[in-house]
């Protein structure tokens, strides 16, 4: 079941490594969480304003309202307690610990699920990341994510941005293990990065979440696209969590927060407003997709390879 929540209502949507002793593993771990049943994933297209205890306190409620209609996994968007923008980013970050992460912690502990925090500004050492923190349902932070790849492009007539000017990258692959599957996670810019969704696949990640705000000449173009192949390329879900369309705003993002299967099928897509979009997360399809096309097993791993430089 794939569903719609937006302000006014819900609807429905429609029907969501080498060889050796670590293709082992990864098939092993496949095995064990396709036993789990289907968990439903919430993803939160928030609509972000100035006031940054108002994007908190509208994250929260809708938290709170995925909980109540089943979901086990929730996501908010990139920056969602902040304008998206290299001027506010100095403005709006914090600390981890800091009072967004807190209270994403409180609401995580109350509602007894996993929250993926979209990203916040995030100041540590005297320098800025773009970064994901993740919590467990005690209130645990799991794993925290700095996004990896900059947004750094120039689109002559269309855009130019440079996060960059503010923020540093970060420098390492961050997963995180549930009861029904393992979960890794890339902020925007990231999924452009094959390399990265190929290194969580060899990893035993089934699901790939990536809080992200294209903008409106990279979201038609390529949003889809990109979420798309990185499922097929590497037989795993793959979901994006997009703030609302707000054009008013000095960066406008695209919306049509999306869950793509291993198939390649396109699950449930958002609109452009504030909405809380569904999607049961089937790891039994996931595993007979890949015994139908065993990619993972005929890899040529005698002539390439995808290798991680870190742990």
């Amino acid at each position: 079941m794939h569903l719609l929540r937006g302000r006014r209502g819900r609807g429905s949507v429609g029907p969501a490594c080498r060889k050796g002793p670590r293709l082992a593993s990864h098939w092993a771990c496949v095995k064990r969480k396709a036993e789990i049943p289907a968990f439903r994933l919430a993803l939160i297209q928030l609509h972000v304003s100035s006031v940054k205890s108002d994007n908190l306190a509208r994250a929260c409620g809708l938290i709170w309202e995925a909980a109540k209609q089943g979901a086990k996994i929730v996501s908010l968007p990139e920056c969602f307690n902040s304008p998206y923008g290299t001027k506010y980013f100095p403005e709006y970050a914090e600390k981890i610990p800091g009072d967004s992460t807190q209270k994403l912690s409180e609401v995580a502990k109350e509602c007894g699920i996993y929250v993926i925090g979209g990203s916040i500004p995030e100041e540590d050492a005297g320098k800025l990341y773009n970064t994901c923190a993740v919590f467990g349902p005690d209130g645990t932070l799991l794993v925290k994510h700095r996004k990896l790849h900059l947004f750094d492009i120039d689109v002559p007539g269309k855009i130019t941005f440079q996060e960059s000017k503010t923020l540093s990258p970060g420098d390492s692959f961050s997963t995180f293990d549930t009861p029904y599957c393992r979960v890794g996670l890339g902020i925007c810019y990231d999924i452009r990065f094959a390399e990265l969704a190929q290194i969580y696949a060899q990893r035993g990640c089934q699901l790939l979440v990536y809080p992200a705000a294209f903008n409106l000449t990279t979201g038609p173009a390529h949003w889809e696209l990109l979420q798309r192949g990185r499922a097929v390329d590497n037989q795993v879900y793959v979901a994006t969590a997009s703030p609302a369309r707000d054009d008013k705003a000095s960066y406008v993002a695209w919306g049509h927060s999306t869950v793509v299967s291993p198939w390649g099928e396109v699950l449930v897509k958002a609109g452009t407003e504030e909405m809380v979009v569904y999607s049961d997360i089937d790891l039994k399809k996931l595993a007979e997709i890949r015994q139908q096309i065993p990619i993972f097993s005929q890899k040529r791993s005698d002539l390439y390879a995808v290798e991680a430089k870190k742990p």
